[in-house]
């Protein structure tokens, strides 16, 4: 073992100020605490490069007295407590001191400071913890810190750090959680000399919420305000149609201080259990008052995690105020019927693509349908420049498939096929390696061919059973096809092929969406752009945080692009790689799900034939995205060992 010394001062400021300093937005949090403390009413935050070079924040507070200056700067010196009794009751943001001593110690720091009653304002430099200057100047009333070249003296700290936009938006989710956390101050924040939040310091939460979050959300918010138990909480909660697939929705402050607790958001999570769906967090802007001897605040250097001593009380406290919230209000979400973007007729890239399936309404049986030998062959015009209502895509979709088509597609027997019949070619499924999960289904059904040209013509459709499943009968076998698991591979090797070969095929939207996105959504998606076009949406920027979704992946009935992108947006929420093609063919699974085609659903005899004529031009059409089988099959021996016709 070496021999024991104590370390120098530089070296444990260093040290101190991995535990404060993490990131340019940990600078951003203890200085414009330390500003709330001051009591200033107006702060405005600027910084460039995400706040590696430069970070300015100003307050209009009570300004500093220059014999404290040089001593705010030493470890754990502060002006908010005195005795370790005074731990007990803290009723300030910061107390630690240690926040300007650490950030001193890995940056230059300038502070221009004047009190109301001094003649002059001080101007003082540090930088890397020793003293640069100090003298007196001209500044108005309260602080201005400029900390500039963060980590200049730790490069092996800054390497670590992210891009100067994923930086940025860290800064950006901060100011946004302290305008919400203080709504009776002024907040400014400034990104490269563009103005990102602006708020006016009024004290009301909801117009800050409408600034931050836009119309959607601020116009389905439900108020809370419940004083009982010695705890009192305000705001505001979502209606459940305004629920993402993160927590970033979920914001909650004690005594104005910004934190995250477990029980807190337990509570919040359980009250909508019943409200919501699986894997989606609800909105939350709260604020609770409690006493400061019910908290232990002094934690975590960070101060972002508090002990709360009748955790269990007001866990029951948080459910109860909030379901009884949620179910005495109106949640029935309101469709409007002013916002119809139509479709524009032409589809890029301009390949023609044959027409999914589309679902009928559970009035129209499979007997009603007429079969397609039965009907006249007539040739189907498709109109050029005639832009279509975009609710109205299902209904023309049906209409395209009830029309007579100009081959048939299935025979009732082999015995039915005339003689001269034209020969029909059908393209060859690839034959893929049998997974061992699937090996026992699907041999039967590679020995078998059915979904071949060759038996194409063969097959027997038999009908449909569980408003699901369709059994068709080839070659001394009965096979059942998953009608909700077979359009599912259609949708998703359709979309999968677009996004591999660049070429998506985009349904246009007119007039556009508009989505308002936050600084993080923002810089997700400009990230990402390259792989949201391969898939088949199209952006355009709007001005400020708005963008104008033009164009969405086309083939995927029920979705609306909105959702899309939001559900995008909220898996990428974190990541700082590069999307992977594992994510998209994920996402695209996913998308292909829900716009299929589902189960207890009654679609026609001539909808389930086009979808077997889909299937079978898939490059494996046995299993749908999840691994779950399209097809399985039982012979006619099976079938009478059953019913003991043979033993």
């Amino acid at each position: 073992m070496g021999k024991i010394q104590v370390l120098d001062g530089e070296t444990i400021n260093k040290i101190a100020a991995g535990e404060v300093v993490e990131r340019p937005s940990s600078v951003v949090k203890e200085l414009v605490e330390n500003a709330i403390d001051a009591g200033a009413s107006a702060i405005t935050v600027e910084i460039q490069d995400g706040g590696t070079t430069l970070i300015r924040i100003t307050d209009n507070g009570s300004g500093m007295e220059k014999e404290d200056i040089s001593m705010a700067f030493l470890r754990h010196s502060t002006s908010k407590i005195r005795t370790a009794d005074d731990l007990l009751t803290i009723g300030s943001l910061g107390f630690r001191g240690e926040a300007l001593s650490s950030i001193a110690a890995v940056s230059q720091v300038e502070l221009l400071t004047k009190t109301p009653h001094a003649m002059t304002g001080c101007r003082y430099r540090i930088e890397g913890g020793i003293e640069k200057a100090m003298e007196d100047i001209g500044c108005p009333d309260g602080t201005t810190f400029i900390v500039r070249q963060l980590f200049y003296n730790t490069p092996a700290r800054k390497k670590f750090l992210k891009s100067n936009m994923t930086e940025a938006g860290y800064i950006n989710d901060l100011m946004i959680r302290l305008a919400m956390s203080h709504p009776e101050i002024s907040f400014k924040f400034i990104n490269n000399r563009q103005t990102k939040l602006n708020t006016s310091g009024n004290g009301k939460l909801k117009d800050i919420l409408y600034h931050i979050y836009g119309r959607d959300v601020s116009s389905n918010l439900l108020p809370v305000d419940r004083r009982d138990m010695g705890v009192h909480v305000y705001g505001f909660i979502g209606k459940p149609l305004i629920c993402r697939g993160n927590r970033s929705f979920e914001n909650y402050f004690i005594n104005g201080r910004y934190i995250k607790s477990p029980i807190i958001t337990q509570a919040i999570e359980e009250a909508y259990k019943t409200f919501t769906m699986v894997h989606k967090f609800p909105f939350a802007a709260l604020h609770f008052e409690l006493d400061t001897k019910e908290l232990d605040v002094n934690v975590h250097p960070t101060k972002m995690e508090v002990r709360i001593s009748h955790g269990q009380e007001l866990y029951q406290f948080i459910c109860e105020t909030l379901k009884n919230t949620l179910c005495g209000r109106e949640l029935i979400p309101e469709v409007k019927p002013d916002i119809k973007p139509d479709i524009k007729p032409d589809i890029k890239p301009a390949v023609k693509q044959p027409i999914l399936p589309a679902v009928k309404p559970a009035a129209a049986s499979a007997a009603s349908v007429p079969h397609p030998e039965e009907q006249p062959i007539k040739k189907t015009v498709v109109p050029k420049k005639t832009p279509e209502p975009f609710e109205t895509r299902r209904i023309q979709a049906e209409k395209a498939i009830e029309k007579p088509v100009a081959k048939p597609i299935l025979q009732k027997s082999a015995a039915s096929v005339p003689e001269k019949k034209p020969e029909i070619s059908y393209p060859e499924p690839v034959k893929k390696p049998v997974s061992k999960v699937k090996e026992y289904a699907q041999y039967e059904l590679f020995e078998t061919g059915l979904l071949t040209k060759e038996a194409r013509p063969k097959h027997k459709l038999v009908g449909q059973v569980f408003d699901t499943y369709w059994i068709v009968e080839y070659d001394g076998k009965m096979f059942i096809i998953d009608q909700h698991a077979a359009h599912e591979k259609v949708l998703y090797e359709k979309l999968m092929k677009r996004f591999k070969e660049n070429k998506p095929s985009v349904q246009m939207l007119q007039p556009p969406m508009i989505l308002s996105l936050t600084m993080t959504e923002s810089e997700l998606l400009e990230r990402h752009m390259k792989d949201f076009k391969a898939m088949g949406f199209e952006f355009e920027s709007f001005g400020g945080k708005e963008y104008a979704l033009r164009g969405i992946p086309s083939d995927l009935y029920g979705f609306t692009g909105k959702d899309m992108v939001t559900e995008l947006l909220d898996t990428l929420a974190g990541a700082s790689e590069r999307m992977r093609t594992d994510f998209i063919a994920d996402r695209i699974a996913t998308m292909a799900c829900k716009a299929a085609v589902k189960g207890n659903m009654r679609i026609s005899t001539k909808e389930a034939d086009a979808l077997i004529e889909e299937l079978l031009q898939a490059e494996n059409p046995y299993t749908c995205p999840h691994g779950r089988p399209t097809i399985i099959s039982m012979t006619k021996t099976e079938l009478e060992k059953k019913f003991k016709r043979i033993v």
